[in-house]
């Protein structure tokens, strides 16, 4: 099995946390894709979604499923959203298509957060996928420089905008053994819209897509 076929499973088998009648959050990236077409496709009587990207919008309102600003959704029974790292306490890194500050936002709007990945993405430590952080354009030199003190080697993703209108520092050879205390540390940095890091706020829930079916965690 490849890996956009345990994507797609992963995918399916979240559906069975969406209770209908509710507005649920939904994320940002290939596997996410899977989730909205699921949805769209099992006729789930839901009231709509808040989405975490203009991409998860447009692909949503195609299906006819309304979106809604969180402002007025208010509080959320449920966020599905994709990973490219977690780990075994499910503290994930997430940000490859840079709509992390959104959907940091939404998963700390929502009562449970559904990660959903092929098994490729469970890892025993975090940091081999670069670590994205969101940075104010004007200072992106600056938190550079506080991220290779911490240890990080950041690359500036060139040509990318976020829907926020900033910039994507990509942090290399990370090795993160305590992801609650780095996730602080480069919050704090001055410039920094938020990291990638989701370990104050963790999956609930993280469903792995493998060869021998859905596995979920924990």
């Amino acid at each position: 099995m490849n890996s956009d076929q345990k994507k797609q499973q992963a995918a399916i088998a979240a559906l069975a946390y969406i209770e209908e009648n509710t507005i649920i959050g939904v994320g940002t990236g290939s596997t996410v894709n899977h989730f909205i077409d699921a949805l769209a496709a099992r006729k789930l009587r839901i009231q709509g979604a808040v989405s975490s990207s203009e991409a998860s919008t447009e692909r949503m309102k195609k299906h006819g499923i309304e979106v809604f600003d969180l402002n007025s959704a208010g509080d959320l029974d449920v966020y599905i959203d994709g990973a490219d790292e977690s780990d075994g306490q499910l503290r994930l890194i997430k940000g490859g298509g840079a709509a992390l500050t959104r959907e940091k936002i939404v998963a700390a709007a929502s009562r449970r957060f559904i990660c959903i990945a092929d098994d490729s993405k469970l890892v025993e430590v975090l940091g081999k996928f670069p670590l994205p952080v969101e940075v104010i354009p004007m200072a992106r030199s600056y938190v550079a420089r506080r991220l290779r003190a911490l240890g990080g080697r950041p690359v500036w993703r060139e040509g990318v905008i976020t829907d926020n209108g900033n910039q994507i520092l990509d942090v290399h050879d990370l090795r993160i053994t305590d992801p609650v205390a780095l996730e602080d540390a480069i919050n704090q940095i001055a410039g920094v819209v938020t990291v990638g890091l989701f370990a104050r706020r963790p999956a609930d829930v993280l469903i792995l897509g493998t060869d021998a079916g859905p596995k979920t965690l924990p």
